[in-house]
């Protein structure tokens, strides 16, 4: 399988993970949509990254759903839960909160770019209040736990993982380290995992 993205993209990085983490054999092409030639537009009708093909060309699209369906190929690990409705729903929520978080970021990003007469305040500050709820909001469904759900890593840690990477892209003078000190302690341990860090690198 293909999986077409950016490296600055959070939701590309998040399916990245999940592949790292589960060991699935994959090629990760940089394909960004907006390039003469590129390939997405041709794979997904919505023309947006991630998108993974799969060997017989199908196109997968939308990161939850690219997610859902890369769990189910192998059981090491699992990261959304089989047989507990409550658990699953709770890791889908955290994956819903961090993917929130990097809508509300990539429309402040986007909005920022535009000259600074075109630009919408009420936009920005609506988009940066709604990420500074749901990081307190984390920050306290959190607490001093080790994972976001249960004893093992889910997809609720690799989505806020790529969420948080993505604000110390965009947004480093957040500073949601010192306001949130458990979290900071949380993301310097998922930080360290190998996947994380090759992710990082290319």
């Amino acid at each position: 399988m293909k999986l077409l993205g950016t490296n600055t993209s959070p939701y590309v990085r998040k399916v990245r993970l999940v592949l790292l983490e589960k060991s699935i054999p994959h090629t990760y092409l940089i394909d960004a949509p907006r390039e003469p030639g590129s390939r997405v537009a041709r794979a997904n009708p919505l023309a947006r990254i991630p998108a993974l093909i799969l060997d017989d060309e199908t196109c997968v699209f939308d990161s939850p759903v690219i997610a859902e369906y890369l769990d189910t190929l192998n059981d090491t690990p699992i990261l959304i839960p089989r047989n507990d409705a409550l658990a699953r729903m709770r890791v889908k929520r955290w994956e819903a909160l961090a993917d929130g978080i990097m809508d509300s970021a990539v429309v402040v990003r986007t909005e920022c770019l535009r000259p600074a007469e075109k630009q919408d305040a009420d936009i920005i500050i609506r988009h940066n209040n709604a990420i500074t709820h749901a990081l307190e909001f984390i920050a306290d469904q959190l607490g001093q736990a080790q994972w976001c759900e249960g004893s093992f890593i889910t997809l609720g840690d690799l989505a806020l993982a790529s969420a948080l990477i993505y604000l110390d892209l965009r947004q480093l003078d957040r500073n949601w380290r010192k306001k949130h000190p458990n979290l900071a302690i949380w993301f310097e341990k998922i930080n360290g995992r190998p996947s994380v860090q090759f992710a990082l690198k290319i």
